[in-house]
């Protein structure tokens, strides 16, 4: 048997051996390695790269010959007896290729794409490690649907998991959620049950799966016995249809019993009461006779009252010219002083659904059949008053461009005198050729041009807007997806209000500051309205990219109420944490894509009865 020596010797022949024919097999490359490497002589920045990237590839391949050798050797020595090999011996390694190779063949472990190596600069985002890179590209490690699907699926365990803590009880019951469980902030009124903060977690528990009525239900009559409380604010008695911006449950240690506290606005920044809260109870009230097939709640008389009064106060006889409903400053989710006084769209949208979900519940006995004329009359109006007068696009914007002012006749174009220069200079930019919008507000001289979500896409979900028109709402989504949807979704409005502007508008508001709050602050609890309105439309992929993007960050930034800056980066300067309407929001936006059809809880088809305006604007760059 040969000795230690004998077989280090014979190691180091085999080397040698391999060597060899490494080199034979580069012989047949040698002539275009030189010309390659005389056509980089010229820049030494890459001819370092290239030198370093081949040094690297030449000392993978010895290595590699080196394990083969130590392969070989171990299976030829089967009595057990140590080898050397060159791993263990360095003298007895051969010398390290010279840099005059730079190609290898496609027989010893490289390719002729190796060529490209040096040419590649790694992304700053990524890094230069290449281990990241093959972690990613590697099939087992994969970022596949089972994948995604499993992060989001604990992501949605983690958000019922926080709704399910913010439910409020009255007598065991649940009746709500509070606003907030932000245990690192003062409760304020956070630690209250908002009418229109409870609509998405009620929507949420009526998709769920097996659904949860229950706290939608008790929700409901408790806001009701609510309205049906004298409310005062000062000397002066509200109306008896106003319903409650929100209420509380108090606990009373002498008495050992729970009440219901209210506030209709009162208590409320501005002191003004919530217009949107009856709406929104009368739609919320007609998603869950939708979903749960039981009529018997709607039927109840308390409810059918309920109904009629809040809708007598908006259909009662005035001086209004319009058909839309006249409001104060802060009489919405917009709740503090935004210039949105007038006639907004949010407030109109709202009005418009909640008028015809009325319509499909009330009932004809009792001064129902009365009241169903009204509505039909009401509705009509109103559709063409928006859809003519508040649509914005391209071709119209051109027309107020160009519009004549003090118009007196009935065949005036310029029906409500807006004097062209009030058009602000970056409306001018941000109309697309193609897309559209209904605008935040129109009055007399007075056209507010700025975009707001909530209107917008409530309107495609009442139909009130034309097809058409939501069409080209969605292309103006996509075509100012920065502005709109930026890094956070979503624009509650936009642009945001700046300087001498801000200081006479919300009258130097710290908290609405620009691209803040809600003045241009990006509010999450926005996304299921855009999912609604996105499935629609026709065009799920824009709330797919938005849900994506918000998923993100939102788990890790705490769920906060809204983010600040002009593309929504930052978590809002005073907004609070685990923001029950946020969670709500995400949970339904999720449900409704991955099965759209929980749309039909909250949409309205169109409605073939009803007058269409003759539009010949730019709504045609849609088809």
């Amino acid at each position: 048997m040969a000795s230690a020596t004998e077989k280090s010797v014979a190691g180091a022949d085999k080397v040698q051996e391999i060597s060899k024919k490494m080199s034979h097999s580069l012989s047949e490359k040698d002539l275009s390695s030189k010309h390659l490497m005389a056509s980089l002589t010229d820049d030494k920045e890459c001819n370092d790269d290239v030198d370093k990237a081949l040094n690297s590839l030449s000392e993978g391949l010895i290595q590699k010959c080196v394990v083969d050798l130590d392969r070989e050797g171990s299976r030829a020595d089967e009595s057990g007896k140590h080898v050397v090999s060159p791993a263990e011996n360095p003298a007895l390694a051969p010398e390290k290729a010279k840099k005059t190779v730079r190609l290898q063949s496609s027989d010893n472990c490289a390719n002729e794409d190796a060529m490209k190596v040096p040419f590649l600069k790694p992304s700053p985002s990524v890094g230069t490690n290449l281990q990241n890179f093959e972690l990613i590209m590697s099939p087992g490690n994969k970022t596949n649907g089972s994948t995604v699907n499993s992060e989001t699926g604990s992501m949605m365990d983690e958000a019922w998991e926080k709704l399910k803590k913010s439910f409020v009880y009255f007598k065991g019951k649940p009746v709500g959620t509070l606003a907030a469980l932000d245990p690192s902030a003062e409760a304020l009124n956070y630690n209250q049950v908002f009418v229109r903060d409870f609509v998405p977690t009620g929507l949420a528990c009526l998709m769920r799966e097996p659904m949860e009525p229950a706290i939608v239900k008790n929700f409901l009559l408790k806001t009701l016995h609510l309205q049906g409380w004298e409310k005062r604010i000062d000397n002066f008695t509200l109306g008896k249809g106003v319903m409650p911006a929100s209420f509380k449950v108090l606990y009373d240690s002498h008495q050992r019993k729970e009440t219901l506290v209210a506030d209709f606005g009162g208590s409320a920044i501005g002191r003004v009461a919530p217009v949107d809260s009856g709406f929104w109870w009368i739609i919320l009230l007609r998603s869950y006779t939708k979903c749960t097939g039981d009529h018997t709640l709607a039927d109840l008389p308390e409810v059918q009252r309920g109904m009629m009064l809040i809708l007598n106060l908006c259909l009662s006889d005035g001086f209004d010219t319009f058909p839309t409903l006249l409001c104060a400053d802060g009489c919405s989710m917009i709740d503090r002083r935004m210039g949105i006084y007038g006639y907004p769209i949010e407030i109109q949208a709202l009005f418009f659904l909640a008028l015809r979900c009325a319509r499909q519940m009330l009932r004809p006995e009792h001064g129902g059949k009365e009241l169903i004329e009204r509505i039909h009359k009401r509705i009509t109006a109103l559709s063409y008053h928006i859809q003519t007068y508040y649509w914005l696009d391209f071709t119209q914007l051109n027309n107020i461009y160009r519009y004549k002012t003090e118009e007196y006749s009935h065949t005036a174009v310029n029906k409500f005198n807006v004097i062209p220069d009030s058009i602000p200079e970056w409306l001018f930019d941000f109309m697309p050729l193609r897309g559209g919008y209904l605008i935040g507000n129109v009055s007399p001289a007075r056209m507010d041009f700025r975009w707001f979500l909530v209107g917008n896409c409530i309107a495609i979900l009442s139909c009130l807007a034309t097809p058409a028109q939501a069409t080209a709402i969605m292309d103006l989504i996509e075509e100012q997806w920065d502005n709109l949807i930026g890094e956070m979704p979503l624009k509650i409005v936009y642009p945001a209000l700046d300087g001498h502007q801000w200081r006479i508008v919300t009258g130097c508001d710290p908290k609405n500051i620009r691209w803040s709050y809600h003045n241009g602050g990006s509010w999450p609890v926005l996304l299921w309205l855009l999912t609604a309105a996105c499935v629609k439309s026709g065009r799920p992929q824009i709330a797919k990219r938005a849900i994506e993007l918000m998923e993100q960050r939102i788990s890790k930034d705490g769920w906060p109420e809204y983010y600040d800056g002009k593309n929504g980066r930052y978590v809002g300067k005073q907004a609070r944490k685990y923001q029950t309407w946020s969670i709500a929001g995400y949970l339904v936006a999720k449900m409704m894509i991955e099965d759209p059809t929980r749309l039909h809880i909250i949409s309205l088809e169109e409605d073939k009865n009803l007058a269409k305006p003759k539009l010949t604007r730019s709504v045609s760059w849609s088809s």
